[in-house]
């Protein structure tokens, strides 16, 4: 599979983050590494302690985060930049979409109309990389 970590046998899991996961990743994101105690504060003890740090295990067992021991503490940090995170999501869930050639002309024409609605600016860039890659597919090897 493609997103098999190469430092270990964990393998990013693409399944959709929850509220709490969005938001302690989001956190993360923003501090760049973060202990259970600091991440617990922060969020203004809404939150039990020990459901902090469930949630950042769940997040490492994931892939999503890394970690390392600092005296009894684990400080983690995001396992990936956001904008990567967002990429290997978008690949994963397009990847789905087209796997079944039956439906992917309708997942393409909703894209486009998706793309089209939003803003006409980014149809023609789409329309750009589309010939850039057809240039690139046409040369030969």
């Amino acid at each position: 599979m493609w997103l098999k970590r190469q430092s270990g046998e964990r393998e990013l899991s693409l399944s959709p983050l929850g509220n709490l996961e969005t938001e302690v990743m989001e956190r993360t994101w923003a501090r760049e590494e973060i202990t259970v105690r600091d991440l617990h504060q922060e969020l203004a003890g809404r939150l039990a302690y020990t459901t902090v740090m469930t949630t950042l295990d769940r997040l490492y067992k994931k892939g999503m985060l890394s970690r390392r021991k600092q005296g009894q503490a684990f400080l983690y940090s995001p396992a990936f930049t956001k904008v990567e995170y967002q990429a290997r999501l978008t690949q994963h869930v397009l990847g789905i979409a087209l796997e079944d050639s039956k439906y992917s002309n309708a997942v393409l024409s909703r894209f486009v109309d998706a793309v089209s609605a939003t803003d006409a600016k980014m149809l023609d860039q789409l329309d750009e990389l589309v010939k850039a890659k057809r240039r690139v597919l046409r040369r030969p090897r």
